[in-house]
């Protein structure tokens, strides 16, 4: 199923994906990850949602697909060019804010509790500022994070803090979780009530 072709891809993603290219950024978010987060962001109308690690804004323009016109999503990318690429073209969305920080600058200003949906695509929320991060989580609310099967891009050792972090998820009571062999490799926690 997974080589099937994806039906109504965001019609923003070849701009997006043009000017990725254009400044040789080569780490950006599947099809796969991105129609699986437009689904799961059509479960919470109204929603609010946290996305930490931007990049280009394709995630963001998947998001932003499964979110009701009363929804909110808060996008964080600490690189200048990249979020000017998702700005140029997402910018003029009423339901996105993006904001050009460290994410663990951000993490630790929101208020816990808040968010139905965080995507963490960068080591703020993920490797680092963890607990801070999940803590934002609503009851009910989802905690996904991907590339979690080894990547041709992983530094040495990476693969050890990617089964440290697996295991610190599998083993915290709050959330029920999945591991998913989609795309990437993706987790998918939900807080309990």
């Amino acid at each position: 199923m997974t080589n099937l072709p994806i039906p109504q891809k965001p019609a923003i993603l070849d701009a997006i994906d043009a000017d990725a290219a254009a400044i040789s950024f080569g780490q950006p978010s599947d099809d796969l990850t991105g129609a699986f987060l437009r689904t799961l962001i059509a479960s919470k109308p109204a929603g609010k949602f946290l996305e930490l690690g931007t990049g280009a804004g394709r995630a963001t323009g998947w998001m932003l697909e499964g979110m009701t016109s009363d929804a909110h999503l808060i996008s964080v990318e600490s690189d200048e060019a990249l979020i000017a690429i998702a700005q140029k073209h997402l910018g003029a969305d009423p339901r996105l804010q993006l904001i050009h920080s460290l994410g663990e600058e951000v993490i630790v200003k929101l208020p816990h509790g808040q968010f139905d949906l965080i995507f963490a695509d960068t080591w703020p929320g993920k490797y680092n500022h963890l607990e801070e991060t999940l803590a934002l989580v609503k009851e009910g609310g989802f905690y996904i994070i991907d590339d979690m099967l080894p990547q041709p891009n992983w530094p040495e050792g990476h693969d050890k803090k990617a089964a440290n972090l697996i295991q610190t998820l599998e083993n915290d009571p709050r959330f029920q979780l999945v591991k998913m062999t989609w795309a990437s490799g993706m987790i998918v926690l939900v807080k309990k009530a």
